[in-house]
């Protein structure tokens, strides 16, 4: 399977008909509709008739979709499955992950799921929160437990809780938890995606949260409302400057190897292979975006 990237991925209620209509005309690179936390445990199984329908209408159709279901703990997670995973459906999110086998539990379910909806077994992609210090610990065996992991991301709300702080403006709970995710997800080949920013109303606390984050090795980031979409692809998309810099790499580089050199100097850097891979991978993704390199 080609590996997806998601700058921004949307959170969106699914008991809120009028947030399902509007998602498919935003900037979001995916969504995710949400049975879970954002819906209150009697509205579950309207929401989940939402969904369904949200994806059978054909609105999601040229977009990537998600669907955070309810972890095993709440005895919802079949249900859950078997109303959404339809044609279209891109994958599910799993949350508040501990352990390997609560994975191979969920494929398992998953597999079940898309032969009744007439799927190919192996169809959807796994997205899986780590929401706490068990999860935390074992958060490489638990991404090797799925054969269909998409990313790995880290639930700061649920994960502070667990413990015993909260969330702080500069972050520095989340410090290590962040890059352990972020390191076993690039371990394993696959996206690390960064969590939500509260505030909606803060957007230089959400770039600032974002960037680090970058810094980090994460390639996107959660959000919970509209307007934190723009900032975070923009954070998330290499920038003019950059650009340039890859540019130069990587035509001095590759001119260089014609003649035999290993490295070189580009603008008083010295320049070897892993800078060039960087720079390549920088244009890389500046073509995915649709920008002129």
């Amino acid at each position: 399977m080609n590996m997806p990237i998601f700058r921004s991925v949307l959170y969106v209620p699914g008991n809120r008909p009028r947030m399902l209509a509007k998602a498919p005309t935003l900037p979001a690179d995916a969504f995710v509709l949400d049975l879970e936390d954002s819906v209150p445990p009697e509205e579950k199984a309207e929401a989940r008739r939402l969904v369904r329908e949200a994806l059978l209408s054909g609105a999601f159709a040229s977009r990537t979709v998600l669907v955070r279901i309810n972890g095993l703990a709440s005895g919802l997670t079949q249900d859950d499955l078997a109303a959404v995973v339809v044609d279209g459906l891109f994958g599910v999110d799993v949350p508040k992950v501990e352990t390997p086998e609560e994975v191979q539990e969920v494929e398992e379910m998953l597999a079940w799921a898309e032969g009744r909806a007439g799927l190919p077994r192996g169809t959807l992609r796994v997205g899986i929160g780590i929401e706490s210090p068990a999860g935390l610990l074992r958060v490489e065996a638990i991404g090797r437990a799925s054969r269909r992991l998409l990313s790995l991301g880290l639930g700061a709300e649920d994960f502070t809780f667990n413990l015993g702080t909260q969330r702080s403006p500069t972050g520095e709970e989340l410090f290590f938890p962040k890059a352990l995710v972020a390191l076993v997800a690039r371990a394993l080949g696959v996206q690390a995606l960064d969590t939500i920013y509260p505030d909606f109303r803060d957007p230089e606390g959400l770039i600032r949260e974002a960037k680090l984050a970058r810094q980090l090795g994460f390639g996107g980031k959660y959000a919970i409302h509209p307007d934190q979409l723009e900032p975070i692809n923009r954070v998330f998309t290499p920038d003019e400057a950059e650009l340039r810099w890859a540019k130069e790499v990587v035509e001095a580089y590759e001119a260089a190897q014609r003649s035999g050199l290993g490295s070189i100097a580009v603008g008083g850097r010295m320049v070897d292979r892993p800078i060039y891979e960087r720079a390549r991978r920088t244009l890389e993704l500046a073509v995915r975006w649709g920008l002129t390199v």
